[in-house]
């Protein structure tokens, strides 16, 4: 028995050996083998650690590089796309802000505007003594206001000379001519005067309305309306009363205006309203310094007056002309005119002003080429 326990053994222990020698099959050479990592510590489960075929590798390689390079390109057309919008929006905000600051600036330009005479809207001009004729003046301590254009200003300045208007004026008087001639026609004061009041106190409407009062609202819609129009006007008077003679006025008018505008009415004591006229310049002192020099200019601006008035169907007296011997034009280096709108007879209310200051503002288009 025990001889034949040792040969089944044997022969156990036989078939073992020659079956160890058989290759793998295909299938099973393909699974993965493990590699053992020893550790410092022998009682530590081993690691190990997934062998890929070389295959397998390549693919997963490539997989991943493909998909980083999505990715990367996925990132890059993001970031490109929300750089596209932000130029987009930047510059759409650089346009806005750059529209506003020109808004602003237009706004600021006509605000900060001067004209060309260095003065600002809102400025006072008092008599300068260095000025030509300046010293002619007696009466000289007042102001005149100069009032700027908003919009559309063709830089020219208009002198708007509300009539009248001097407390004292009348206690005061200045030579009528600057050679100092006497005047060659009558008016306030006679002919053959070589002085003449410096400013009369004016005359006064039959419903009580003192001139001075007429002169002066006529001035103020006058200026709205020229102001309106693109004009820079120098009010010589802007209130009740200006300690200006008619001296300093022309000659603040001469150095800080292109034209003089007189606003008056009649004091010829008729009963009816006559109508408009301007006062032209007589032969007499057209030879005169410094009437020689400009009395054309200041007939074509009466004209032009009268011209516009006549358009807007205002009542013109005659021809629309009476000369008369003013000191206002005796010392003046503009064009230079006094305005009669009518007399004592005359309606005076804020309609009737209006329409008339049409008129007028159409006027002085028509002599600057502007209508």
């Amino acid at each position: 028995m025990k001889r034949i326990r040792i040969w089944a053994l044997l022969l156990a222990a036989a078939l073992m050996l020659s079956g160890c020698g058989k290759e793998l099959p295909e299938t099973q050479a393909a699974i993965p083998t493990l590699e053992t990592k020893s550790t410092e510590n022998a009682n530590a489960p081993e690691e190990t650690t997934a062998v890929l075929p070389e295959s397998t590798a390549e693919e997963t390689t490539t997989e991943e590089e493909t998909t980083i390079e999505e990715e990367t390109t996925t990132e890059e057309e993001t970031t490109t796309e929300e750089e596209t919008t932000t130029e987009e929006e930047t510059t759409t905000e650089e346009e806005t802000t750059t529209e506003e600051v020109t808004s602003e600036a237009q706004t600021q330009d006509a605000s900060d505007a001067v004209a060309w005479n260095g003065l600002a809207n809102g400025d006072t001009v008092s008599l300068y003594s260095s000025w030509e004729f300046a010293d002619y003046s007696e009466i000289h301590s007042g102001s005149a206001v100069m009032y700027l254009a908003k919009s559309n200003r063709n830089n020219i300045i208009v002198g708007i000379n509300a009539g009248h208007g001097t407390q004292g004026g009348s206690n005061v008087k200045t030579w009528c001519h600057p050679d100092q001639t006497p005047k060659v026609t009558g008016g306030t004061t006679e002919a053959g005067a070589t002085k003449a009041i410096a400013v009369s106190s004016g005359m006064t409407f039959y419903d009580g309305t003192p001139e001075a009062q007429v002169t002066l609202r006529m001035a103020q819609i006058v200026r709205d309306e020229l102001l309106s129009r693109g004009y820079d006007v120098l009010m010589i008077r802007d209130g009740e009363d200006v300690q200006l003679d008619n001296v300093a006025r022309t000659v603040i008018c001469n150095n800080m205006a292109n034209c003089h505008i007189a606003i008056h009415w009649d004091g010829d004591g008729l009963s009816y309203d006559k109508g408009s006229y301007y006062m032209s310049v007589p032969d007499g002192i057209k030879y005169m310094y410094p009437v020689s020099n400009t009395w054309e200019a200041s007939e074509a601006l009466g004209e032009s007056l009268i011209y516009g008035l006549t358009n807007a169907g205002c009542s013109i007296m005659g021809s629309g002309s009476m000369d008369m011997d003013l000191t206002q034009t005796s010392y003046s280096s503009v064009p230079s005119v006094d305005i009669e709108l009518g007399n004592a007879a005359s309606s005076h209310d804020d309609s009737t002003l209006y329409w008339q200051a049409g008129g007028l503002a159409d006027g002085v288009d028509h002599y600057f080429g502007l209508d």
